[in-house]
């Protein structure tokens, strides 16, 4: 079995280490000029995983693109326009693209499987993997499940069957457009964990799940999906990962803010934010924290007001 991941950072690199592991003959793909490509030529290893001499790593994306049937891309979810265009240009080969990133498109709002679909012959080519788990806890042999989806039922049934192991589950969702909103914007919620955590206000975590949650559910009807799937896997089910893990870049950003220094690792939920806020104003949605949250990011009010809204 052949398998090549685009992107070689946090993400990508673990999963390029997974795949190796349950047996895949694995190329990871990144940027030339990229320091983290570059560390791993030269080290085979970073920050969470150390990498086999039997996974190849390339700059080629032709090279990539021509290995595997399957394409898993794991990279900044705001970059993902800019890499369809190279791949296209590079040699798509008809491959399957599978998105193992969270987030929605800050410029337009959409989905990243709407991005995708935007340069494919064939929607029935996408999946989505989501759900909870972070390479620092599952290079330690503590499993997790996670869950796959598509609009396609022969693709993310026989992605669930062939990349399941003792470390990693999969559950086959049914809702690719919740699903896809559910794991986006319960990083942006991770966000606001964070800031609770850096202004001492680590108990209104729970009012925050409960106001979170409803109005993801919300946003997920808004937009066409099924309202249940903010309580799956996508979205309830990560929250620990997001709103409470020592590894969350959510949290850790969340934290930054609140306390006015800088973090400079990548936090999906912070593009998913604008996009969302975008989407609120365009067509008149009733989702006050989402809200709240993204006048934060964009410097309109201060970390305080979060708290206010939430006692209130």
């Amino acid at each position: 079995m052949k398998i090549s991941v685009l992107g070689c950072g946090r993400w990508g690199s673990f999963l390029a280490w997974y795949f190796n592991r349950i047996g895949y003959d694995v190329i990871l793909w990144g940027r030339e000029s990229s320091y983290k490509l570059s560390s791993l030529k030269n080290e085979r290893k970073n920050s969470y995983v150390e990498l086999p001499d039997t996974v190849k790593i390339t700059s080629s994306l032709k090279q990539a693109l021509t290995l595997s049937e399957d394409i898993v891309i794991a990279i900044d979810e705001q970059n993902l326009r800019a890499l369809m265009n190279n791949i296209l240009k590079s040699g798509y080969r008809q491959n399957n693209i599978i998105l193992s990133m969270k987030g929605l498109e800050s410029k337009t709002g959409k989905r990243l499987s709407e991005v995708v679909n935007e340069f494919l012959p064939e929607t029935s080519k996408v999946a989505i993997l989501c759900g909870p788990g972070h390479p620092s806890e599952l290079v330690q042999e503590i499993p997790t499940c996670m869950l796959v989806d598509s609009t396609t039922e022969i693709l993310k049934n026989r992605i669930a069957k062939e990349f399941r192991s003792e470390l990693i589950q999969f559950q086959i969702g049914s809702d690719l457009i919740g699903n896809e909103i559910g794991a986006a914007v319960k990083n942006v919620i991770g966000i606001a964990a964070g800031i609770l955590d850096g202004m001492g206000f680590s108990s209104l975590k729970g009012i925050l799940m409960v106001v979170g949650i409803r109005e993801i559910a919300e946003l997920i009807c808004d937009v066409g999906g099924n309202a249940s799937s903010a309580y799956g896997l996508s979205c309830l089910g990560d929250f620990q990962s997001s709103l409470f893990s020592e590894h969350s870049n959510s949290v850790s950003y969340g934290k930054a803010i609140a306390q006015n220094q800088k973090f400079d690792k990548h936090v999906p939920g912070i593009g998913t934010a604008h996009a969302i806020t975008m989407l609120i104003e365009h067509h008149d949605l009733q989702l006050p924290l989402l809200y709240q949250l993204g006048r934060i990011l964009n410097h309109e009010t201060d970390c305080r007001s979060i708290i206010n809204f939430l006692i209130t």
